[in-house]
């Protein structure tokens, strides 16, 4: 073969690259725009959830415990390294196991972690923190959903968590937890470009009946809806 013959394949196989790239971009910045609205199922709202985001990540937040669910009894505040047992509100949120555990900036981040996310290469974790109350602010909105929707957000979040044998959350022992009231705990499924955190959060969304976008790959794609 050629050396002309192999630049013509390399520009074709770049162009591709590129165009995948540019499709992308365009269907992340635009799909986000399409609403699913939500669906009212007649109950009263009573419950309050969170959607919170540090800038790249969105977090579904709850009441640690109500009278449907205590999030305490698979994620027990002893995981955490203050071991405080009084926090009031739970985020919960998934994503790649590399991003999470290896990257706690940006400038950590390598080259084989984000190919790995990218093309489903590597492992999902959940990643949980508690607090003592949540601010309403521009990285975080408040919706009261009913308890049927809670029931469905709560059964849609606990899928997500891998089990063992007895059916507890498996914690990831490691140093690298964000502050002293986080954990991670294995997952299911395979992050990838198509499938990211806030994707997640957005079909959780979804899941408990409240308004999203059709698809995001972005934390700016989900909170749009709730300026």
């Amino acid at each position: 073969m050629s050396v002309k013959i192999v630049f013509i394949y390399f520009l074709k196989t770049l162009g591709i690259i590129l165009g995948i790239i540019v499709v992308y971009a365009l269907l992340g910045y635009l799909l986000p725009f399409i609403e699913v609205s939500a669906k009212e199922d007649g109950e009263k709202k009573e419950i309050p959830i969170y959607i919170y985001t540090n800038g790249v990540h969105t977090d579904i937040v709850m009441p640690v415990k109500n009278d449907f669910h205590d999030w305490s009894t698979k994620i027990p505040f002893a995981n955490t390294k203050s071991k405080k047992n009084d926090y009031q509100y739970i985020g919960i949120g998934w994503g790649d196991k590399g991003f999470y555990l290896d990257t706690p900036t940006w400038a950590d981040l390598k080259f084989s972690t984000a190919f790995n996310a990218a093309f489903w290469l590597s492992d999902s974790a959940m990643h949980c923190s508690y607090y003592n109350k949540m601010t309403v602010a521009d990285d975080c909105k408040m919706m009261m959903i009913s308890k049927s929707q809670y029931k469905e957000l709560v059964k849609f979040i606990d899928k997500k968590f891998d089990k063992d044998a007895n059916g507890n959350y498996v914690l990831i022992p490691t140093k690298a937890v964000y502050s002293d009231n986080d954990a991670f705990y294995d997952a299911q499924g395979k992050y990838s470009f198509l499938n990211t955190c806030n994707t997640w959060a957005n079909d959780a969304l979804k899941s408990a009946g409240q308004k999203a976008a059709l698809w995001t790959p972005s934390d700016y794609g989900i909170f749009l809806h709730y300026k």
